[in-house]
């Protein structure tokens, strides 16, 4: 066998062993329960350790529901993606320079989240308004399970506020869309070079000295599915390769919700279903509100959010999504 094919071998077997570790921890600890439970009541039977008995049996049958539900959710399917990068797309919706300023308060929500679980956030290609509002960013986010954890944030994300841009005093409502991919590799999506038509062209920025002069942009297109990736960055090199890294990103994310489809006829109506157009979120600044709702979930302490305090959201998210397989798994 070929080294390099032992290394994967070695990998993928590591993965597997990785993968199984919590599911068997979790099978030792409700068995151990019940091996304790028979022990205890058996011991019942004997007059120097009854008392003691006595004291154990009840603290063990109210460990055992708990026990229980860790091992269903154990046994649940995991989803192959949740170990890996993502690819995180902000984009202004409805609202013209609001909607702009809100997604570039997206951005930074989500840099301080990253941050506070001490993951790398690379932005690889931004472009904002003169006014300091995000046109379009892509960012990359490495760490410990961050699609798991950000999957959720997919969806028209809504605010209701007075805009720094009104001087009336007036309450607007805009919006901006997320989306949050899984970072492909080659093993997961196959390109066929001749499917791909790519074009440089010159980059453009926010004006003045910011406009890159030399034919440095780069877009590629992928004829068979249409989808279109720029990148703008000074260096041409670069620009293919940010724009491969998103566009396998994409093509990815593609082919995960077409085996979803397949596999689930009611998925639209699923958290996390990964439609863009779905308004997932709204962000209510006069009443310091935030509302989450797929899931019915509202929090008046939206400053906390905006400042990257995701995790009762996401952790919510996570455990409406598990109790939906759980409803499943029992169909």
């Amino acid at each position: 066998m070929a080294a390099g094919a032992e290394a994967a071998d070695i990998a993928a077997l590591a993965k597997e062993y990785s993968d199984l570790k919590p599911v068997i921890e979790q099978i030792t600890a409700y068995r151990q329960i019940l091996t304790d439970m028979e022990d205890a009541e058996a011991m019942l039977d004997d007059p120097d350790m009854a008392e003691l008995a006595q004291e154990e049996l009840p603290k063990l049958k109210a460990a055992l529901p708990d026990a229980e539900a860790a091992l269903q959710l154990s046994l649940l399917p995991k989803d192959a993606a949740d170990a890996k990068p993502a690819m995180l797309e902000i984009r202004p919706g409805t609202g013209g320079d609001e909607a702009a300023l809100f997604a570039a308060d997206l951005l930074r929500m989500y840099q301080r989240y990253c941050e506070a679980h001490g993951w790398k956030f690379d932005i690889i290609e931004e472009q904002m308004t003169e006014l300091g509002g995000v046109k379009e960013v892509v960012a990359h986010i490495k760490g410990v399970n961050v699609f798991a954890r950000l999957k959720y944030e997919s969806g028209v994300h809504r605010v209701q506020r007075v805009p720094s841009t009104e001087s009336g005093g007036r309450i607007h409502t805009s919006a901006a869309t997320v989306a949050v991919l899984p970072e492909a590799e080659d093993v997961d999506i196959k390109i066929d070079q001749n499917d791909l038509r790519i074009d440089t062209m010159r980059s453009s920025g926010a004006g003045g000295q910011h406009v890159n002069t030399t034919d440095s942009a780069v877009r590629i297109t992928h004829i068979p599915t249409g989808l279109v990736v720029t990148s703008s960055e000074k260096s041409q090199h670069r620009n293919r390769e940010i724009a491969m890294q998103v566009l396998r990103a994409r093509l990815y994310d593609q082919e995960r919700s077409r085996i979803d489809d397949e596999r689930s006829a009611d998925r639209a109506n699923q958290v996390g279903s990964g439609d863009r157009s779905e308004r997932i979120r709204t962000y209510n600044f006069p009443q310091g509100r935030m509302t989450d709702h797929r899931i019915n979930l509202t929090l008046y302490k939206l400053d906390a959010v905006m400042a990257g305090d995701l995790d009762e959201i996401v952790d919510a998210l996570t455990a409406d999504g598990q109790a939906r397989m759980l409803a499943e798994m029992g169909t």
